[in-house]
């Protein structure tokens, strides 16, 4: 989600009540569009960073200091000149506009008290940060946009600095019921759209949260609302600004399947399915966020080789599958052949040598009459073993092809594990693990070089605690199912996958207790959302204790044989809402 207005007034609040008071006592400037600014509190000393990139606009506190080119650009230069240990009095968010106006005092030349505005523009490829004096001038900006760039505002010195009004929104934090009746409720579209179009600061995002919260269809036409259900509308959306107005906020950044997928200001009814992590501030809601998203890019850019590897592999096996069963539909025949076969050695005694054909009482078929054809250049003797002939041939060749569909369907079994291992992979070390599975399985080939020691690799399962306390192990690929079931559980745990279909070896820890109903349940569908059918709304999972599981020699990793199982349907989305243990 890019940053609303909702989310730039928790970071309003936020820096004010940390930083409200405290003193510059460093400017940098890391990136041509970026400050790292370090202010000093009489409780601690703080790095704020504000971004102005056109694609990816931030602000945020952080730990890591950045590193600055040798010499610093003429920006830097001047707020140092300026602002440097200058005083922050204030931070604040016009309306609920995408910007943030920092408020700072500081001594001129000449010893007199004056106060700056350093302004940080939100605004996607708009983005800027702007230096300005008491009255409103633009001293310098680290974007210029002159006239031939934008005819609405020019950002240069000496040009006046104003918020350009081009949408023509309205303000959210004083607009009444009865303009918000008039000019909201009256949009031709729906409802997240229409309170995304005119209301400032209001993403379509939490256009569909307010719906939700109202207990309506953000997909709904504005305009088919009766007149309660607007003004109950209205009513949480008034409750929302006024959390805003008094800075109630509580940001969090919600998961699926280990992934972030979004970050608000406030606790989103709408990913009800999704893990919701509460975070300390919207700073480390932002950081984390994008940092948990670049890791998964960079997961995803990293996997990219082994997937085509995989897919490349599992077409070709798909193709020779499909050709081996052609083959055995072929060999279905073989039986006519030997009944051919066997009848002309029983009624072949009445039949002309020479002849093309002869005809028979079939007595596998009741009685019925068949026609057999003949070779005339061979004796009636040389024509029965030429059947037999073909049918062994026909026989031997179903037996192999009954060892290479086996073989085929394990491969392709195993690939498709591989499929959702990649999925699933979280970091390089679990992609190394699939890596060394690849090469072991001889789809990659294995490159050492001399006199170098082989890395160690260091991955481990997924780890949760279910609602009842119990702890609960997940497999991330083959190498750690198999490790995970036969080296780590106890006889006494209970082991549970997905059935038929690859997914992950979940692992109840018992510690010889008896598990709840609501256990299995849990564990169910982690196995059911780590499988490739996670996107289902119900998934069958076997479960079974472990010592029943068994691994038959020279089988594929991760593969294994159980009995007399138990089974259950498991919803995915429960196991969404359990809580994920950091190790």
């Amino acid at each position: 989600m890019a940053l609303d207005g909702i989310t730039v007034a928790n970071l309003a609040h936020d820096i004010q009540e940390r930083l409200s008071g405290g003193r510059i006592s460093r400017i940098a400037q890391p990136e041509a569009d970026a400050l790292l600014l370090t202010f000093k509190t009489r409780k601690e000393t703080v790095r704020l960073y504000l971004s102005a990139s056109a694609s990816l606009p931030l602000a945020y506190f952080t730990e890591k200091n950045k590193p600055s080119p040798a010499a610093a650009p003429n920006f830097c230069m001047l707020l140092r000149k300026h602002i440097g240990n200058g005083r922050l009095l204030s931070v604040t968010q016009p309306g609920l506009e995408r910007i943030l106006r920092f408020e700072i005092e500081h001594l001129d030349e000449m010893g007199d008290l004056k106060r700056k505005f350093l302004i940080l523009e939100l605004m996607g490829k708009y983005s800027n940060l702007i230096f300005t004096d008491d009255a409103g001038t633009i001293i310098d900006a680290v974007k210029h946009v002159p006239s031939s760039v934008s005819s609405v505002r020019e950002v240069l010195p000496g040009r006046p600095y104003f918020v350009a009004d081009t949408t023509h929104k309205l303000d959210p934090t004083e607009i009444s019921e009865e303009v918000f009746l008039d000019q909201v409720c009256s949009q031709p579209m729906n409802i997240a759209r229409a309170l995304s179009s005119r209301l400032t600061g209001i993403s379509v995002l939490f256009g569909q949260e307010l719906a939700a919260r109202a207990g309506l269809e953000g997909d709904r036409p504005m305009q088919a609302l009766e007149l309660h259900e607007k003004l109950h509308l209205f009513h949480t959306f008034s409750l929302l600004r006024e959390d805003i107005s008094t800075g109630r906020f509580d940001p969090c950044v919600f998961y699926q399947q280990g992934e972030p997928v979004e970050f608000a200001a406030f606790p989103l009814t709408i990913f009800g399915n999704c893990e919701t992590r509460h975070m300390q501030d919207v700073s480390e809601a932002l950081e984390i966020y994008y940092a948990e998203k670049d890791r998964v890019t960079r997961v995803r850019q990293k996997s990219a080789d082994l997937r085509h590897v995989v897919q490349t592999v599992l077409e070709r096996d798909m193709k020779k599958y499909d050709l081996q069963c052609r083959q055995r539909t072929d060999t279905e025949k073989r039986e006519k052949y030997r009944i051919w076969g066997e009848l002309i050695q029983a009624y072949g005694y009445n039949v002309e040598q020479g002849a093309s054909s002869m005809t028979a009482e079939n007595y596998y078929d009741g009685g019925k009459e068949i026609t057999i054809p003949l070779d005339p250049q061979l004796t009636l003797q040389e024509n029965a073993v030429r059947y037999y002939e073909r049918y062994n041939k026909l026989k031997r060749t179903e037996e192999a092809l009954r060892t290479l569909l086996e073989e085929t369907e394990a491969e392709i079994e195993h690939l498709r594990s591989l499929q959702v291992a990649l999925e699933i992979a979280q970091d390089e070390n679990d992609l190394a693990q699939i890596k060394a599975e690849m090469q072991e399985a001889g789809y990659i080939r294995r490159r050492q070089l001399p006199g170098k020691k082989k890395e160690k690799i260091v991955s481990r399962p997924f780890h949760y605690v279910s609602s009842d306390g119990f702890h609960i192990y997940v497999g991330k690929n083959n190498l750690q199912n198999e490790e995970l079931t036969f080296q780590f559980a106890n006889g006494g745990d209970w082991w549970f996958h997905a059935k038929g279909i690859p997914g992950s070896h979940v692992v109840v820890k018992t510690e010889g207790k008896e598990l709840p109903d609501r256990a299995f349940e849990e564990a169910g569908a982690l196995a059911a959302l780590y499988s490739s059918e996670k996107q289902a709304d119900k998934v069958e999972v076997d479960y079974i204790q472990r010592k029943h599981v068994k691994k038959p020699a020279g089988t594929k990793p991760g593969y294994v044989i159980y009995h007399t199982n138990y089974s259950l349907m498991a919803e995915p989305a429960l196991a969404r809402k359990l809580k994920r243990v950091e190790e």
